[in-house]
């Protein structure tokens, strides 16, 4: 009996320790790394579903995901590498790149500028528009290139006919909206219905009113080309875990509704129901970047520096989403007949 005891303890022991040791492995399997997300929005929220849904686990990443406010400052912080990847817009990689910032786009999961022109109540017509002033996050970030755009739809000059003002993230322009320090703003699908008290408001455009979707790589997982070439698997591995939120946003409604309502603060249902079905159209497959939207955010930002010598090629590296889709990797997530 006494002998039994002791092999019971002894294989308990020897268990205890395997699985201690096990969840070193595992622990040190997982590769570290922080990346960035630019708004609390349910399009964003990609890169928190990867997150919360443990698709960058399950991808070997140890993933610190923060928000950063807006493209541009990504940018600067993805140089600096306090962030490995982050989402940065077409129209912020384009304006780094052609000023010496070693950037490149491994992929985007969202190629249109997926925006509308939110108008305080009284303006009732592009006229009411002029001489007032419209909020975006910072200039040459995706709400800025929203913003010039929307207002070029409606026959108006950016900064002469309508000044265009810095002043925040989504909520921070609903905000300042709510206040009537801007008589509009350019938002994704829904986040109008998180202004404070249910200010009266109306949407005077929308891109769908624009002859042809703008096209602009907006949601994507950009890096440096060093780290790229250093950490291929890893900066994969976060391009695999964004096609696999991707498909979690298209086939689990509840599940992304949880996750938005988790990280915005304010989120309401009205804005939750607004917001997903048309994000739900725009979702790439394959998550090449458009090309397209890269040529048109270079040329702007080579009028800003006609010097530079940087192509369309420079700023993007599809060499991840081949590899991605020649192994079937996107077959298996969405099913061959998607």
């Amino acid at each position: 009996m006494k002998d039994t005891t002791h092999g019971w303890r002894g294989f308990l022991s020897a268990t205890v320790f395997l699985l201690i040791v096990f969840s070193w492995v595992n622990a040190d399997s997982q590769e570290k790394i922080r990346v960035s997300y630019s708004s609390t929005d349910t399009l964003n929220s990609l890169w928190t579903i990867a997150g919360d849904a443990g698709f960058y686990k399950k991808h070997g990443l140890d993933a610190d995901v923060v928000h950063i406010g807006s493209s541009t400052t990504t940018i600067s912080a993805i140089v600096a590498q306090d962030v490995q990847v982050g989402n940065a817009a077409g129209s912020g990689i384009a304006n780094a790149a052609v000023r010496g910032a070693d950037v490149v786009s491994a992929g985007c999961v969202v190629n249109v500028l997926a925006y509308e022109l939110v108008v305080l109540e009284s303006i009732k017509s592009a006229e009411d528009l002029k001489g007032k002033s419209i909020g975006i996050s910072r200039f040459g970030s995706g709400s800025d290139v929203a913003a010039r755009e929307l207002l070029k739809g409606l026959s108006l000059k950016p900064m002469e006919d309508v000044k265009i003002l810095q002043v925040g993230g989504a909520s921070e322009r609903a905000a300042g909206f709510s206040r009537g320090v801007i008589a509009g703003f350019p938002a994704p699908p829904g986040i109008v219905n998180l202004i404070p008290g249910g200010l009266p408001h109306r949407i005077l455009a929308t891109m769908a009113d624009l002859p042809k979707p703008y096209p602009l790589p907006f949601i994507c997982a950009v890096t440096t080309k060093s780290y790229l070439t250093k950490k291929r698997n890893t900066v994969k591995g976060v391009v695999m875990a964004l096609i696999e939120a991707a498909h979690y946003f298209k086939t689990n409604k509840e599940g992304t509704q949880k996750i938005v309502a988790k990280y915005l603060r304010g989120a309401n249902k009205a804005y939750l129901e607004s917001s997903y079905y048309p994000n739900v159209k725009i979702l790439e497959r394959v998550p090449y970047t458009t090309r397209e939207g890269m040529k048109i955010q270079l040329e702007e930002a080579h009028k800003q520096s006609p010097g530079s010598k940087i192509t369309v090629d420079n700023l993007i590296d599809d060499s991840i989403v081949r590899e991605i889709e020649r192994e079937g990797f996107i077959d298996k997530v969405y099913g061959k007949s998607s």
